[in-house]
């Protein structure tokens, strides 16, 4: 099989002591689409130097910031200057960075939420048209080969006509340090500077609001939004629910919870349609339970032939090895690799700038209703 040319990376943020830089470069590297090859990797410009080193990269592609990385960037020879770049900063700085890449020319892949407003992100939206780029947004979840093979399944009509959908994402991180009013002041996603109007809908249950959309191929109408910031000086939510009314008359519902005590990463999406249902659990990625009307629970697991091309396609390793985090995040970047390269894309295969806008358009909602009081609110 012919092998193409790796796709040269940048990236903005994700430098010494962050988890989620790792897991981007991880992912760029696993299906060897790309290569990065340098960034705007801290505010501290020394700092960032010292760790470009570490992952042996060219001092002169290392940028203190953006605009110096276009400027330095766009001075290269065509062949040799980064096509795409990561924005792996907090939420607040996600906006500048991208308008700036995709007004240059960059494709962009973001973290999510890519703005921090809905406003924001439609803006996004016109100039990813403008300037024809490729913007990839990571809802990482999307990428697992048993989610794919739930959309494929749900759209071929096995459970029949979807009658409920139920998702559910709870942690229990801030637990620990919300409790304390000096504590929480430290964390950056409970500051609405820099996390936006919305810690654990703008950080967990928009994956959950996504899934649900992903994976029925429906489109959330109405939303109704009870939260909560257990302390009235609490300017963020930490803990909610959201009713959702979709496509069809369909009723749905988002669980989100950032005091769930114990609690690790425990995403779950259950899909219930006239003939049958599908569940499917983050922390046990590799099992989608296939309920049937009258008959025994059936377990379906990734890599095997019973399996949709979809989920095949997003597959790397034999029946009964685990596939995890970093695997579902590949096959993301696997996706948007293709599109960066003009190919031709399977729908679903990455996350799009329309997922990142109605994700934003869900936190803002959701926020508004549970501000007006638990009011049903149209898309």
């Amino acid at each position: 099989m012919k092998k193409h040319k790796r796709i040269k990376l940048g990236m903005v943020g994700g430098g010494h002591g962050s988890f989620i830089g790792i897991a981007h470069r991880i992912a760029a590297y696993m299906t060897e689409d790309y290569e990065l090859t340098g960034g705007a990797f801290s505010s501290d410009f020394s700092g960032a130097k010292d760790f470009a080193r570490g992952l042996q990269l060219d001092d002169k592609r290392v940028y203190e910031d953006v605009p110096a990385l276009i400027q330095g960037e766009s001075a290269l020879p065509l062949e040799e200057r980064m096509e795409a770049v990561v924005i792996v900063t907090p939420n607040y700085l996600h906006y500048d960075a991208a308008k700036a890449l995709i007004e240059s020319g960059f494709h962009v892949i973001s973290d999510k939420p890519i703005t921090i407003s809905h406003a924001e992100a439609l803006y996004l939206q016109s100039m990813v048209k403008k300037h024809s780029v490729v913007f990839c947004v990571t809802h990482t979840y999307t990428g697992y080969p048993m989610v794919r093979q739930m959309k494929a399944m749900i759209a071929s009509g096995v459970i029949g006509e979807i009658q409920k959908v139920d998702a559910q994402y709870y942690q229990g991180w801030i637990n620990p340090v919300v409790h304390s009013a000096e504590t929480r002041k430290g964390i950056w996603r409970l500051d609405p500077e820099k996390a936006g109007i919305s810690s654990c809908m703008g950080d967990i249950g928009v994956h959950a609001f996504n899934m649900i959309e992903y994976t029925t191929g429906l489109e959330v109408k109405k939303v109704l939004a009870d939260l909560h910031t257990l302390y009235p000086d609490n300017p963020l939510d930490i803990d909610g629910t959201v009713l959702l009314r979709l496509d069809n008359d369909v009723r749905g519902i988002v669980r989100a919870s950032q005091v769930a005590t114990g609690e690790e990463n425990n995403l779950t999406i259950a899909v219930y349609g006239r003939k049958g249902g599908f569940r499917w659990e983050q922390e046990n990625p590799n099992y989608l339970y296939h309920l049937k009307e009258g008959e025994p629970m059936q377990v379906l697991k990734p890599a095997n032939p019973y399996n949709s091309g979809f989920s095949q396609e997003a597959t790397k390793i034999a029946p009964g090895h685990p596939e995890g985090i970093f695997d579902a995040m590949g096959n993301i970047y696997k996706g948007a690799a293709r599109a960066i390269r003009g190919e031709q894309v399977a729908e679903g295969a990455y996350p799009d700038i329309r997922d990142g806008v109605r994700g934003m358009n869900f936190i803002e909602k959701a926020v508004e209703s549970s501000k007006a009081g638990n009011q049903w609110l149209e898309f």
